[in-house]
């Protein structure tokens, strides 16, 4: 019988604006198969960091695999998350959303009760963000495109995020 088990737990970490999608894309890519930590659903406790590495390290040792749905900006907030995952023996893979802030912003306001976010939240979040690198300890890094609950999935090149371009080489009118 097969299952959509991987063999070695994951530790997938969802990396992205708040409004970027990733709640949506853990609902319909990994409810059925992965543990889903967030600090969202701890919103009355102190210790969120400490519960939410707690929850990691006891699924992973279970043998389950685990998203963690946060927004997970900086290099510092994702190190302690691989940390986990190394320490357990499981891969470690990052799904970076380039969903724009403006974006974020707009189905931001159309959220409603706790879902939705202060927009200071959106803003200083992108003012902490730090690209995501392999050398972080990632075994693999995906770029997602959220629109209206699709999902296309890309490599990851952080050089391309956010709708950035740029120019490698002189245009030529040849």
């Amino acid at each position: 019988m097969k299952s959509d088990m991987p063999a070695v737990p994951e530790l997938v970490i969802l990396v992205g604006l708040p409004g970027a999608g990733k709640t949506s894309f853990y609902r319909a890519r990994f409810a059925a198969t992965h543990v889903h930590v967030s600090k969202d659903l701890m919103r009355n406790r102190r210790d969120r960091q400490k519960r939410q590495l707690a929850l990691i390290d006891g699924a992973l040792a279970a043998g389950r695999s685990v998203v963690v749905d946060n927004t997970n900006p900086t290099t510092a907030d994702r190190t302690a998350l691989i940390e986990v995952a190394r320490r357990r023996g499981a891969d470690v893979i990052g799904y970076v959303f380039a969903t724009p802030a403006a974006e974020c912003s707009r189905r931001n306001r159309g959220r409603v009760g706790r879902e939705r976010v202060p927009e200071v939240a959106i803003r200083a979040a992108a003012k902490r963000y730090q690209r995501p690198t392999q050398a972080e300890g990632f075994d693999r890094l995906e770029q997602v495109a959220a629109d209206e609950g699709r999902f296309e999935i890309t490599p990851y090149d952080g050089a391309r995020e956010e709708g950035k371009v740029f120019l490698l080489s002189p245009a030529t009118g040849v």
